[in-house]
């Protein structure tokens, strides 16, 4: 898998990324996985807790982390992009949620929090890009109390998950010498083995993994393809090679994934890991 620096995501998810990325593809990737995440959560919706949201992205698991925990408790919520949680703020003032969050830029790795701090670390779907994911999670238990929850999400294999593939191979044939690499990344961490390697080694206790399989549904392929070209840094990635419109490309998705899953709606298979552990004394 090729990964890049945290530095690299700051820049890539700017322009219209964000706001793409939010409409077309989190109602329909993201909304029913991060439902189950929130659910997972060990703190009591009754406890005053402190929790860190980690890539929290446009905030689809913070709309559902307020929802599951208490008023009481505070939510840390971050992200490398300031423009991805620039939509994450505005999502939770059109919902109402007047509890308290709090909300900052902040590296996985690099974390600007005292020891002890939260009661939970969450991540859905961030993991894999991490580019040093052993300090990642040395991070993560430092900022954990005694007992404190590490929960994080990754997708399966693209064997697991057909539609990253058939994204993939329908953009690199565009670019049969130079194809983007994009869709490498969020299928490239899944293995049980090193997801409990990785929790172990920084000190968590044994971790849970979890498998679950959903088959999520949108409006339309075409939709649906808007957001897996337009709603990530592949867009940059075409755009930058500068030898075909986007447009072209994203029909020829749909198509696609039209062909495979059907459309009027799109309803595609997943597979997802979900990873709990807690930090020892």
């Amino acid at each position: 898998m090729n990964e890049q620096p945290s530095s690299h995501w700051e820049r890539q998810f700017t322009a219209s990324i964000p706001a793409i990325y939010d409409s077309h593809l989190g109602p329909f990737l993201f909304e029913r996985y991060a439902e189950d995440l929130a659910r997972r959560v060990t703190v009591a919706p009754s406890e005053r807790s402190a929790v860190l949201e980690v890539a929290a992205g446009t905030g689809i698991l913070t709309a559902q982390l307020r929802s599951h925990l208490g008023p009481d408790s505070q939510i840390m919520v971050t992200d490398v992009s300031a423009p991805m949680l620039k939509v994450a703020r505005r999502r939770m003032d059109k919902r109402g949620f007047d509890e308290p969050n709090r909300w900052g830029i902040a590296d996985a790795s690099a974390l600007p929090f005292s020891n002890g701090a939260f009661d939970a670390v969450i991540c859905q779907f961030g993991v894999m890009f991490f580019p040093d994911k052993e300090r990642a999670a040395s991070e993560t238990y430092r900022v954990l109390r005694t007992g404190g929850q590490w929960l994080f999400s990754v997708w399966d294999s693209w064997d697991e998950n057909v539609f990253g593939r058939i994204v993939h191979e329908t953009v690199a044939k565009f670019f049969p010498h130079d194809p983007p690499g994009f869709y490498h990344g969020p299928f490239g961490f899944y293995d049980p083995i090193a997801l409990r390697t990785l929790v172990t080694t920084a000190g968590f206790t044994d971790p849970e993994i979890v498998t679950l399989d959903m088959v999520l549904e949108t409006e339309s392929a075409a939709h649906a393809a808007i957001g897996f070209v337009r709603g990530n840094p592949l867009i940059d990635a075409i755009e930058k090679r500068g030898v075909v419109d986007a447009n072209p490309i994203i029909d020829a998705v749909a198509d696609a994934l039209a062909r495979a899953f059907g459309d009027h709606p799109l309803r595609i298979p997943t597979r997802v890991r979900v990873v709990s552990s807690h930090r020892g004394r």
